[in-house]
């Protein structure tokens, strides 16, 4: 695992660089991302070109976490996990649930910290001595100095290493191609995708030179054992699938990969399409989903294309399943009203509209509980995540959203027989029933049919 003493340490650059290293070597490689953020998964699979997972400890538990995390990592393979936030901040910033620190236990994961000594002296010593004293577990096997010169890592490394007997895996200087800006993610323009991929393989080329890969391995080979996962589904390829559509594109593109694959294991068959530049649903759909992403930046073109908005709208009269996350919800509405004011007209499934707040509105984690029972029994929750600086008019009234550590409560979600529609982000896995729900309900629509 690469978890750091704050956000802003340098995660992501030395994770995505690890990731490219190993893989210019032909190691066999998958990835994680500790907690719901989507942008890091997306960035290991669709850049570097690494499967890539997420695991998060509040949404399935120890148990369950261990399971996904086998299922995904296989024997032959090396997994890189990286941390979120602090290495300790788990709920609220003050529980252990959800903290890298916490997933790297669950997962007998060996930790390599990655400390930001721009501006710092000898001061870095008492600061990791700190995070050594607080690791219990002994995860933390190697440091990695970030935005540190050759010269004083040469100075300063071995006077680490002689007082707190800890390995320095390297450094990594100071450079503007070695940032890495997510501002990528998402928009899927060629000659972006292709200048960070560029960028990348030239910082990763670097990151070699001044962090030991052997190193590296070495911590990882010493990982200890943990028991085998459970095989696979095996579903009848004989039975007839239940497609189900499911938007992406540069709009849409915030998608859990355990969602899509219970969804799969379930009996459903994934047909993607483009709100922004599609006409019609995929042929033969019985349902549709339309996860978060970036329908604020590209309101002009999905509103200009008039023949996909009156599609799924007359899909939802019909009662075809669908399900509509955050940026999905926002286009389900009747109008949706960008940062400069300018109203656009969305899918109009929803007689609501969505506006800019600009402030993060009921940011983080929720358990959302059901309260009318078409796709969960009744009362049963699901665990999920909020992170969105626009709002409705109508945020629905249908289920109950409850904040781990606080226990504030409001109400949210859309529901019908055949359709659940808010701003939450929903994790699957945490209650595997609500897949099962939507599958089923897609397989009745087909049989309706």
């Amino acid at each position: 695992m690469i978890a750091a003493p704050k956000s802003g340490s340098g995660k992501t650059m030395v994770t995505c660089c690890l990731l490219q290293a190993l893989k210019n070597t032909g190691e066999n490689l998958v990835s994680f991302k500790c907690g719901p953020d989507y942008i890091d998964p997306m960035f290991h699979q669709q850049i570097i070109g690494v499967p890539a997972r997420n695991l998060d400890t509040f949404f399935t538990g120890e148990e369950q976490t261990r399971k996904l995390f086998l299922d995904s990592a296989g024997k032959d393979k090396i997994a890189v996990l990286e941390g979120v936030m602090g290495i300790f901040d788990g709920l609220g910033g003050v529980r252990e649930e959800g903290s890298s620190y916490h997933l790297a236990q669950v997962t007998k994961t060996p930790i390599i910290f990655v400390a930001d000594i721009k501006g710092m002296g000898r001061s870095v010593i008492p600061l990791l001595a700190g995070f050594l004293a607080y690791d219990k577990m002994h995860l933390i096997q190697g440091v990695i100095l970030n935005r540190a010169s050759r010269r004083y890592y040469e100075t300063i490394s071995p006077l680490i290493e002689k007082e707190l007997g800890i390995s320095v895996l390297g450094h990594v200087p100071e450079c503007r191609d070695m940032h890495v800006d997510s501002r990528y993610l998402g928009l899927k323009l060629p000659n972006e995708t292709d200048d960070i991929r560029r960028r990348l393989e030239t910082a990763s080329e670097e990151f070699a030179k001044t962090v030991s890969i052997e190193k590296v391995m070495d911590i990882a080979s010493g990982a200890e054992m943990l028991p085998a996962g459970r095989e696979e589904k095996r579903r009848d390829g004989k039975k007839k699938k239940n497609v189900i559509a499911a938007a992406r594109d540069e709009a849409f593109c915030f998608y859990y990969e355990e969602n899509l694959r219970m969804l799969q294991e379930f009996g459903a068959e994934i047909k993607y399409f483009s709100p922004l530049h599609d006409h019609k649903l995929p042929d033969g759909c019985c349902g549709i989903l339309i996860g978060g992403g970036y329908p604020e930046l590209y309101a002009g073109r999905l509103s200009e294309n008039e023949r996909m908005r009156n599609c799924i709208k007359q899909a939802a009269e019909n009662g075809m399943p669908i399900v509509a996350e955050c940026g999905g919800f926002m286009y389900l509405h009747s109008e949706l009203v960008d940062r400069e004011g300018v109203c656009y007209a969305m899918a109009g499934v929803i007689s609501a509209r969505c506006f800019y707040t600009g402030r993060l509105i009921r940011f983080g984690y929720v358990e959302i509980q059901d309260r009318k029972g078409c796709f969960l029994p009744e009362g049963k929750g699901i665990k999920g995540h909020e992170f969105h600086y626009y709002d409705s008019t109508d945020n629905g009234k249908d289920a109950l959203a409850i904040k781990p550590v606080s226990g504030r409560t409001y109400s949210c979600i859309m529901e019908g027989e055949n359709y659940w529609m808010g701003f939450p982000h929903l994790y699957y896995p945490s209650n595997g029933a609500f897949a099962k729900s939507v599958v089923e309900k897609a397989e009745a629509y087909r049989r309706a049919k």
